[in-house]
């Protein structure tokens, strides 16, 4: 099947630009996933032939993104290669689960009710109760968002059970109430009653007995009560419950004899995880709240507690009901305030989630010159609505169409572009681990900023090397200058070296073999494979070893005086002493000739695992060989064939700045 696919989607001619068979092969993922898509293309492509600018494009199914992410980083766990079928059923089993349809006939007619008014984002770990079914296990950190279809006592026991359904399932589950929630369902007019949306975290799965019975969750602590400002019940409730205290008015003496507050702010920003607390092996969290006069308090979330903020989102409004009051040196925080708010054993919380804004997303032109644009037709223009985020970004993460360069602009997320790398830096005079990446697609070039948590963590990257980066964020800035930022620590986060991936090679649902003469005409950044016989390895250069940095790949010099002795890594801008330690490793440096069966001869040259695959040896085992051997080595391996990737790196390489050739072998495989 993968060879099948593969020859499908390509078809290679001399006479025109060979197609990206990684690129065809997304866009016929996607079209395989949701083939309703192309209904939906149907309908709108007549809208825009009537009038072009009333045309919005509703995205039904995966984006381009995040079907490229999934193939690559299957590809990246099965190093030995993927076929066709394996990617596509990873792929529609991934998005069946992210995105349940929850049609079904068996699903509660309150839920379908409340869908109609359903406009909040869905949080991260949002799990749904019929994959809690399927799967028949629930982890700790995962998200319920649910409603409660009723709260009854079981019988013969003062015990509440809650029946909750969500928005995506057709099932429906039971949670043992936490006791100290009992008094908001105890009250006949209790807010925690039918019809009422909360979210969960924290559960324990409690799983069927032998056949017997249904799972159940046990009770948790951490369960938040969604408001809906629109709603006069609930509108009230707010204003009298919640809005009859301020943080000025918060007294911690007050507190300490007795009396108790309810708050109502909107949450400001949500800290990151603290592991490293000096005075305890708790975690802790920060959320930074403002009440309604501008006034700003932390919220503090401790040990198990930090998933709670899995809960929260920037923009909404939180409510607090008697949180606990704790002075700074109690809670170990650093600031002007006197004291902070925590969650208490007693405390309720309640969340008015901030509404899905959206943005009306004209499409370039860039996109009607790049293949996978089915969507858009001969027309060129389209408009697809995308969520904006509480800081007023647009979110790029589902956009269906693949980012070019030229489409990046200022307020924008979850940017993802395919390119290849032509410009390469660190930047010395950055607070952290900076580095400077120039990306160049066929529409234009673009720098992008890469901040790691504490080093280069990427593997080896070089000129030439094609990439996908994912979790781009851009932003304009004071110089008016479109700045492009990567963060590792970012969850959406990916940097995948295409052309330094193994499972390139061994996965013929991806590439397409082509002959040396083609990629010399090759214009269009795209992963080159071939398949060539070693022709010649230079025999002036002969076989050299040299010293590489482990963490980036890169060739490693000894200084100059008057730092003789010391070794650094020009590329990551580091310096070793004399032994180098576990970072210095022994590699190969070589030049060879490559031909192919049209004989063909191109001279490029490689280093690292592409070299030890060629050579069949390591650069250790090398070096302990004969003098007479090493010699002769070489000529053993003459007219041997391999399938290789080469990247096309100018003429120019980071670890030699002289080197004649601009062709460098990435990844290679005896065949």
């Amino acid at each position: 099947m993968g060879d099948s696919i593969g020859d499908s989607l390509i078809e290679i001619d001399d006479k025109e630009e060979v197609e990206d068979p990684f690129l065809a092969f997304v866009d016929y993922a996607r079209a395989v996933i949701s083939p309703e898509q192309d209904e939906i293309e149907e309908e709108e492509e007549d809208v825009r032939k009537k009038n072009p600018s009333e045309a919005v494009t509703e995205v039904s199914g995966p984006g381009w993104g995040w079907i490229a992410s999934r193939v690559l980083k299957t590809c990246t766990a099965y190093s030995s290669g993927v076929t066709a079928a394996i990617l596509l059923s990873d792929l529609s089993q991934g998005w069946h689960e992210q995105n349940k349809p929850g049609m079904s006939k068996k699903k509660p007619e309150l839920i379908d009710q409340l869908n109609k008014s359903h406009r909040r984002r869905r949080l991260a770990n949002t799990v749904t109760i019929d994959s809690i079914y399927e799967k028949n296990f629930l982890s700790m950190n995962s998200v319920l968002e649910a409603v409660v279809i009723k709260a009854d006592l079981l019988p013969g026991t003062n015990i509440f059970m809650l029946t909750l359904g969500d928005f995506w399932s057709s099932n429906t589950i039971d949670l043992y109430l936490h006791r100290r929630y009992y008094e908001l369902v105890e009250t006949p007019n209790g807010i925690l009653r039918k019809g009422r949306e909360v979210l969960i975290t924290g559960c324990y799965l409690r799983t069927a007995r032998e056949g017997c019975g249904t799972p159940r969750l046990l009770p948790t602590e951490y369960l938040v009560i969604l408001l809906d400002e629109d709603e006069e019940e609930d509108a009230i409730f707010i204003v009298a419950q919640l809005c009859s205290d301020t943080f000025s008015s918060v007294s911690l003496d007050d507190f300490n004899n007795g009396t108790s507050y309810s708050l109502y702010a909107r949450i400001e920003s949500i800290g990151p995880l603290e592991s490293e607390l000096k005075f305890s092996t708790a975690h802790r969290r920060q959320i930074a709240l403002v009440d309604a006069d501008g006034v700003k308090l932390k919220f503090i979330l401790w040990g198990d507690q930090v998933i709670v903020a899995n809960l929260m989102s920037v923009g909404s409004m939180l409510g607090l009901e008697r949180p606990y009051i704790s002075s700074l040196e109690e809670s170990a925080m650093e600031g002007k305030d006197e004291f902070c708010l925590e969650y208490g054993s007693a405390t309720h919380l309640y969340i008015v989630p901030s509404t899905l804004q959206e943005e009306t997303v004209c499409v370039s032109l860039s996109q009607n010159q790049c293949q996978g644009s089915k969507l858009l037709g001969s027309v060129g223009v389209s408009q697809v609505t995308l969520p904006r985020d509480a800081e007023g970004s647009i979110d790029f993460s589902n956009y269906p169409f693949r980012t070019n360069i030229t489409d990046c602009r200022d307020k924008t997320t979850g940017i993802n572009l395919y390119g290849v790398v032509t410009e390469i830096f660190c930047d010395p005079n950055a607070t952290g681990v900076v580095f400077s990446l120039k990306i160049e697609d066929t529409t234009g070039a673009i720098w992008a900023r890469l901040h790691f948590n504490s080093y280069w963590s990427l593997g080896r990257l070089g000129l030439g090397h094609v990439v996908y980066v994912s979790g781009l964020s851009c932003k304009t800035t004071k110089e008016n200058c479109l700045e492009v930022l990567w963060h590792e620590e970012n969850e959406k986060a990916t940097f995948i070296n295409l052309s330094c991936l193994p499972a390139f090679l061994t996965s013929s649902c991806l590439h397409k073999v082509s002959t040396l003469s083609q990629i010399s005409k090759q214009r269009k950044p795209s992963i080159n494979i071939c398949r060539v016989k070693l022709d010649e390895i230079d025999q002036c250069h002969s076989i050299n070893t040299r010293l590489s940095h482990s963490v980036c790949g890169h060739f490693i010099d000894e200084e100059s005086p008057p730092h003789g002795g010391n070794l650094h890594c020009s590329f990551c801008r580091v310096t070793f002493n004399s032994n180098g330690g576990s970072e210095v490793v022994r590699t190969f440096h070589i030049m060879i000739t490559l031909a192919d069966e049209e004989t063909t001869k191109l001279y490029a040259w490689c280093t690292g695992q592409s070299a030890s695959a060629i050579l069949q040896i390591s650069p250790d085992e090398f070096c302990d060989l004969p003098e007479d051997d090493q010699l002769m080595y070489p000529s053993s391996l003459e007219n041997e064939w391999f399938l290789v990737t080469l990247a096309n790196s100018g003429g120019r390489s980071l670890s030699h700045k002289m080197e004649a050739t601009c062709w460098e072998i990435t990844r290679a495989l005896k065949i």
